[in-house]
């Protein structure tokens, strides 16, 4: 069974293309988010990917955000910035959260 995601190509008021993704990132659902930002990185690199509504962020969604991590720059909220921290994968790619300057 899928876990329940949703996700939204748009553009920030700056120009920034955006992914915004909604709900759990698990290995039921990776493959749709790697064709997303697969499409997405092929109009605008960098991408930025907003995880601020992710409730849920497994392996796999890390491997996805790994494999691109040179592609893509990542919003986060409370919830996933420690993962993404511990994980490492905030010194491979812009992290922005929390209203602070990104990580990297």
């Amino acid at each position: 069974m899928t876990t329940a995601l949703t996700l939204t190509p748009g553009r920030d008021p700056d120009g920034s293309t955006v992914l915004r993704a909604v709900g759990e990132i698990d290995m039921s659902n990776v493959d749709t988010l790697a064709a997303a930002i697969d499409e997405q990185v092929a109009a605008a690199t960098p991408l930025v990917v907003d995880l601020r509504a992710v409730e849920y962020l497994d392996s796999a969604g890390l491997t996805v955000l790994f494999a691109r991590a040179h592609q893509i720059h990542l919003i986060t909220g409370p919830l996933l910035a420690p993962l993404l921290a511990i994980s490492g994968l905030t010194q491979l790619t812009t992290v922005h959260g929390l209203g602070d300057e990104p990580t990297r």
